[in-house]
């Protein structure tokens, strides 16, 4: 037998758990969550996986297709009670540019590589990775890790995308 996420697999051990078969996105559902899930982006980038709440809460996240989820979004469990996704904190790398042409650049150079990326104001944010952040280095950002959550753009094809 082997062990993931809190889950014991194995041939003589059947574990039925409740879906989560929809979401809800943030600001279209209102209540009280029966309990939150706190995931990194990968995490959050799922169609099919166990997952186990802050709360203790045993679920299958079993969704039609693979879906980003959001700060705010809220998982539909087969009994109607909602789970909030929180988006946990992860080490990334801020990058920033003394001018908007060098970070256009930079976000080029980023795009290229097809790295997620979060875009805020003057600023990108990418995960973590020693080899890009001294690409970035050399052309000329200023990079710093931080810690946060990290919701990097959806792709233009990307259907939550459409809804805002």
């Amino acid at each position: 037998m082997r062990t993931c996420r809190g889950f014991t697999h194995g041939p003589t051990l059947l574990l039925v758990l409740m879906r989560a078969t929809s979401i809800k996105l943030k600001g279209t559902w209102s209540g009280n969550p029966i309990d939150r899930v706190t995931l990194d982006y990968d995490g959050r980038h799922r169609r099919r996986l166990a997952l186990v709440s802050d709360g203790g809460t045993r679920f299958l996240l079993d969704l039609v297709q693979t879906t980003v989820l959001s700060n705010g979004d809220a998982l539909v469990l087969e009994d109607g009670n909602l789970i909030e996704v929180n988006c946990a904190l992860e080490t990334l790398i801020e990058v920033n540019c003394p001018d908007q042409k060098d970070l256009t650049r930079i976000a080029w150079h980023l795009g290229n590589r097809h790295l997620p990326t979060e875009i805020s104001g003057n600023s990108l944010w990418i995960r973590s990775d020693h080899v890009i952040e001294e690409m970035l280095k050399s052309l000329g950002a200023e990079v710093r890790k931080v810690s946060k959550p990290f919701q990097p753009e959806r792709g233009a094809y990307d259907e939550a995308h459409n809804h805002g």
